[in-house]
């Protein structure tokens, strides 16, 4: 099959391997889509800890089950399936138990440790991913799979009160999904980010206000952090007031600078931060794009030009999301 593979050295090359084959509780899936994540630019380019390599990254995939090892539930061949970020947790572990399996130390990721949807095939445990209608648009659902879902975790996590005022600092693929459910929450949003594309989108949603960093903004009541700069998370305390909150979406986030207690964290502002998701917030999190009609704003590539789409997101060329087309479409 086609594919693309990458040592973690900033490299996204083209390769042909074999179909890879289900084991027990695996689903083999042809991949129709697949989302172009910032977290793929921290694992080509090395900035996460590298887990497997080579690797096929992709975590953002939509496909049909062509094949299954068994065991799989009511996921049958012929259904369209979601395959995101999180592919496995121990089940058994405290933060397991409890409901917060995003926290599990055994936990397995999607096109980090295991290859991952920038290919005609991937394998995905039954249990992890999510039946999906067969009238979904695949280009449509790919950016849910975790762009929504770490978004609307993200969401939750800034505790905006009931009409509050909610700034978001970096506006790509997931916070212009996140502003969509931020705003029919009744929140009043405003957004800072560098791009000027994105500052156009932000403002067509609906944003009271939009401007590059460093631009005035009314106090916040809470805020929430996209862009992968320490900076910014300084940046977004300051703009906090009493008892805001500050939430922080990547997983991976350069050196925040020395913060000023008084000015970036006294009178009870919270910071914090978001990992990976539990199966329960995707479940969620399409209920809602799907009552709320959430909408991504795509910009297609076929799969032939995956390193294309993967230089233009990291030099902030793409309006909201960049989406992978499968192979031949």
């Amino acid at each position: 099959m086609r594919a693309w593979q990458t040592f973690g050295d900033g490299r996204l090359q083209p390769v042909d391997l074999p179909v890879p084959e289900p084991v027990r509780g695996k689903l083999l899936v042809h991949v129709e889509a697949c989302g172009v994540c910032r977290t793929d630019l921290h694992v080509i380019a090395g900035e996460l800890p590298q887990h497997r390599s080579p690797v096929v990254p992709g975590h953002e995939i939509v496909g049909v089950v062509v094949g299954s090892g068994g065991e799989t539930g009511d996921i049958g061949i012929g259904d369209r399936v979601g395959v995101p970020w999180l592919r496995s947790t121990c089940g058994s572990c405290r933060w397991c138990r409890s409901g917060r399996e995003n926290l599990c130390r055994m936990s397995r990721y999607t096109g980090w440790d295991v290859d991952g949807g920038y290919a005609e095939y991937a394998v995905a445990p039954a249990a992890y991913v999510y039946p999906l209608p067969a009238e979904l648009d695949p280009v449509q659902a790919a950016p849910l799979l975790c762009a929504g879902i770490i978004g609307y975790r993200a969401l939750k996590r800034a505790a905006v009160p009931p009409g509050g005022r909610l700034g978001i600092f970096g506006f790509g693929a997931s916070a212009h999904l996140t502003a969509q459910l931020a705003l029919a929450s009744g929140a009043e949003l405003h957004v800072v980010t560098r791009g000027e594309e994105a500052r156009h989108l932000a403002t067509a949603l609906g944003a009271a206000s939009v401007g590059p960093p460093g631009s005035a903004v009314p106090p916040l009541d809470s805020a929430i952090v996209f862009a992968p700069a320490g900076e910014v998370v300084a940046e977004a305390l300051g703009a906090v007031g009493p008892s805001g909150t500050v939430s922080v979406a990547g997983i991976h986030v350069s050196q925040i600078p020395a913060l000023d207690y008084r000015r970036q964290l006294f009178d009870e502002r919270t910071l914090t931060s978001v990992t990976s998701n539990t199966r329960a917030d995707g479940a969620e999190l399409l209920q809602l794009a799907d009552r709320l009609g959430l909408r991504a704003h795509v910009t297609r590539y076929p799969m032939a030009s995956a390193d294309q789409a993967v230089a233009d997101l990291a030099a902030d060329r793409v309006r909201g999301v960049a989406v992978l087309t499968a192979y031949g479409s």
